[in-house]
Parts: C-alpha cells; structure tokens; sequence
C-alpha cells in the first residue's frame, strides 16, 4: 500500500505564492510519474502539473508560466512552486502518482491524496 500526504495549502492574498509538498509513503520501488490536480467547486478535476521520474514535466495551459512542479526522487517528494496566485486558482489540490511496488514486476498502481485547500483572496 501507498499513501500520499499533501501539505502546504492555505490562504493567500492574490500576487502571493505557496509551496505544497506531496510525500509518498508505502511499499514503493519507483514512482514513474507524480502529478497535481485541483478541483474548483462545481467543476472536475483539472491536471495542474506532472513530473517523470526522468524529470519531464508537463502543466495545464492555465498555470504555464506561473507554477512549477518539482521532484526529489530520493524522498519520494514532488513539490508544486505556485507564484502569481489568482483568485481563480482556489481550489482543492490534490497529489496523484503511478507507482511501482513490485521489483519483480513493472506494473504500475495510480494513488491519490486526500487534498490540500488553496484559497486565493482577491
């Protein structure tokens, strides 16, 4: 078993930034590919961000320029850098990651956390 644990989140005045912090814990070989999502109330889920254990990285067309996604494989940690914050940036996040519990096997399992409130004031 895998868990995930968010952190960081809060209340932030519009122009500041957060940091949140995802750290995966468990039964884990490799963590091929950890991502963040939110959820506005009343909308789905959106990717946010996404890092591969290689290091690509790929971001939602809304926060391009304004957020980075960032990981330390050797703590199993993925960091999302959020600056400029808008109002339309409050949301729930969340952490997800496809991992790898098996060494003898490359199957890969999906986890989530349990979320992190950002709240952007305006």
């Amino acid at each position: 078993q895998v868990q995930l644990v968010e952190s960081g989140g809060g209340l932030v005045q519009a122009g500041g930034s957060l940091r949140l912090s995802c750290v995966a814990s468990g039964n884990i070989v490799s963590i091929n590919v950890m991502s963040w999502y939110r959820q506005a109330p009343g909308k789905q889920r959106e990717l946010v961000a996404a890092i591969t254990s290689a290091g690509s990285t790929n971001y939602g067309d809304s926060v391009k320029g304004r957020f980075a996604i960032s990981g330390d494989n050797a703590k199993n940690t993925g960091y999302l850098q959020m600056n400029s914050l808008k109002p339309e940036d409050t949301a729930v996040y969340y952490c997800a990651a496809v991992v790898r519990t098996s060494a003898w096997s490359l199957m890969t399992d999906n986890y989530w956390g349990q979320g992190t409130q950002v709240t952007v004031s305006s």
